[in-house]
């Protein structure tokens, strides 16, 4: 036990940075349905894109924005691809990802880059960098809610609803289509971001099997809060996340090895499906 509460802090920042993950897988899986893996090559891409840019000399923020930026327009690569070339948003998602592989690994030039003499936004003080995170995620969560609410968010809304419907009331598809990948991409794009900078350094494997942690969290979620509205649709992956990385905290505890995490994850996606699958029976 005592572990675990030396453990528990650090899985509440990696919780909160999850969360933000799990907000933008939120929007293609659940707003849009059209399931989407862009966002590992996404997390990973935002977060060796602001890496370099920090060596170079560019201010934290400026960093992020720009990660932010590179994520998106990787998620409106797989849009056209699904609009224009009718390739599938998953197929299309893990053959970008797997190029972006590429791009990560001629970005740094070796397959790991230190940025602990760089300025970040972190500091080793870790109650201020959960709050920093913490600020950043209520932020993106309520900037979401209230587009969301907006007349451009209900029409995006109702191309995930019905789109054939949203078609009829002459409301572009594509463009929408688009703004909800660049938007889910650069969600996650932003949580690589905020990770290399707290943990001061990128990796090129960083990002590999993160939408499935996202993805577990959205569900845990889902089952607690469930998505009677929007407020709780949003709310959904928060939780989620931060039950999900304690989940994991207390696994390590028990003796499991980082290895076996993998297991239980998947072991957790399974179980909500076949919980959700006998609810809805």
């Amino acid at each position: 036990m005592d572990m675990f509460l030396e453990l528990a802090p650090t899985g509440i920042l990696q919780g909160l940075v999850l969360g933000i993950i799990a907000l933008g897988i939120l929007i293609p899986f659940r707003l849009m349905n059209l399931p989407d893996l862009t966002g590992e090559g996404a997390y990973s891409l935002g977060a060796i894109f602001s890496c370099v840019l920090l060596i170079f000399g560019f201010p934290p923020l400026v960093s992020i924005l720009f990660g932010c930026v590179a994520g998106g327009l990787l998620g409106v690569a797989t849009a056209i691809l699904y609009l224009r070339f009718k390739v599938g948003t998953l197929l299309g998602g893990i053959i970008l990802s797997t190029m972006v592989y590429s791009i990560n690994l001629r970005l740094m030039g070796k397959p790991n880059m230190a940025i602990f003499e760089y300025k970040s936004l972190f500091s080793k003080n870790l109650v201020l960098d959960i709050a920093i995170v913490a600020l950043c995620l209520i932020s993106t969560a309520a900037v979401l809610l209230l587009f969301l609410k907006t007349e451009k968010g209900l029409r995006f809304r109702t191309i995930g609803l019905n789109s054939l419907f949203g078609e009829r009331q002459s409301i572009n598809l594509n463009s929408y289509t688009m703004l909800g990948f660049f938007i889910s991409n650069a969600l996650c794009a932003f949580s690589g971001s905020l990770m290399v900078q707290i943990q001061g350094y990128g990796d090129i494997n960083m990002g590999i099997g993160i939408v499935i942690h996202a993805l577990a969290a959205l569900m845990i979620g889902e089952v607690i809060l469930g998505t009677q509205s929007l407020q709780r649709q949003l709310a959904a992956p928060i939780l989620g996340a931060l039950i999900y990385q304690q989940i994991q905290g207390f696994a390590l505890t028990l003796g499991l090895a980082p290895s076996d995490l993998k297991f239980l994850t998947g072991s957790m996606i399974l179980s909500v499906i076949v919980f959700s699958g006998k609810k809805n029976a």
